[in-house]
């Protein structure tokens, strides 16, 4: 990744910020989004100069052109973008979800996800080409009891990947998405706290740590993985994990 430039998401915490110190150290220049400026600003200090911290709502389209933008100037431009940002509230039954928290998970979720790719997209192709990839899940293709905003979230981002693949492989657009399964990360805590699905009564011990995913990010932006484009690339199989080198 040495020269590259990678802008990630929901840098903040979780699989984001650690995909930062992932492509980080591959030798890239990593820009830092989320809406929580001090957090990914302390990121961009632990990582050193090639990486930049943008405080972003990736829900406005605007913010997320404009830190598309700053990228292009700081560094000369865009090689990969990761969606990464995401939330699973509300986690309620559908009869009673409040409708104003469901509509943010669509903004975030989907909306943030088209406007990532809609910013980004225009820069890769003028350069010749780009990797984009989007952070998906199992519940995009079955629901889960009391995530029907994360499972309809999810199944958006999903299709928007496979658009972009129709619309842009010709045109050297590279469009992935990750099913990473269940993480060690704060919104599984949430979901535990919950208490409603199965999920949220596996134990803690069966999640995986948020390196595997970050190391699986940068595993699909080589030509290794180039027979999941337009595809999701699931950790729940083995041999995906064999391939990245997580498991042996």
């Amino acid at each position: 990744m040495n020269g590259k430039t990678v802008l990630i998401t929901g840098a903040s915490r979780g699989i984001g910020a650690q995909s930062a110190r992932v492509f980080a150290e591959a030798g890239a220049n990593v820009v830092l989004l989320a809406r929580s400026g001090d957090a990914i600003s302390a990121l961009a200090a632990e990582i050193g100069n090639t990486a930049l911290a943008i405080a972003c709502d990736v829900a406005d389209f605007e913010a997320m052109a404009a830190a598309v933008a700053t990228t292009v100037d700081r560094f000369g431009g865009l090689d990969v973008l990761i969606n990464n940002a995401g939330v699973i509230d509300p986690i309620s039954h559908l009869a009673s979800a409040d409708p104003a928290a469901w509509a943010m998970t669509i903004d975030i979720n989907v909306k943030g996800v088209f406007y990532g790719m809609r910013a980004a997209v225009p820069v890769m192709k003028a350069a010749g080409g780009g990797t984009v990839l989007t952070v998906s899940s199992g519940a995009a293709h079955y629901p889960i009891e009391a995530w029907s905003a994360y499972c309809t979230s999810k199944a958006g981002a999903a299709m928007l990947t496979a658009s972009l693949d129709l619309e842009e492989r010709e045109n050297g657009i590279r469009a992935l998405g990750l099913s990473p399964g269940t993480v060690a990360t704060k919104m599984q805590r949430d979901i535990k706290a919950s208490g409603i699905n199965p999920v949220s009564q596996l134990d803690w011990s069966e999640h995986i740590p948020a390196e595997w995913p970050a190391r699986t990010l940068l595993w699909m932006c080589g030509r290794d993985a180039d027979d999941y484009v337009g595809q999701e690339v699931s950790l729940r199989d083995e041999a995906i994990l064999r391939r990245v080198g997580l498991i042996t």
